[in-house]
């Protein structure tokens, strides 16, 4: 039922706005809002096929001990697959 949501919401919210709600209603426990940017810049990466782009994580969350993850690994962890099969409807200027 999530990924249902979040391709709905991906194609009916501003990213900012669809990402924060999905980070926060779609997890659990809720994953920070301090993670959309990182989740935006991800699935820039992801849609330029840069799969392996390190983004740079806010204070207090890290990546097997680092502050840095792999675009996919964001992608894949927070499920931000609607925003990446929809790279003919965002253009550069929305992410």
């Amino acid at each position: 039922m999530g990924s249902i949501q979040a391709q709905e919401m991906a194609e009916l919210m501003d990213i900012d706005s669809a990402l924060a709600w999905h980070l926060t209603s779609n997890h659990y426990p809720p994953v920070p809002v301090s993670m959309v940017a990182p989740c935006k810049e991800a699935i820039q990466a992801c849609l330029e096929e840069d799969w392996y782009r390190l983004i740079t994580l806010p204070d207090g969350v890290s990546y097997k001990g680092s502050n840095t993850a792999p675009a996919f690994q964001i992608v894949d962890q927070h499920h931000l697959h609607a925003w990446t099969e929809l790279d003919e409807d965002y253009e550069d200027e929305d992410l």
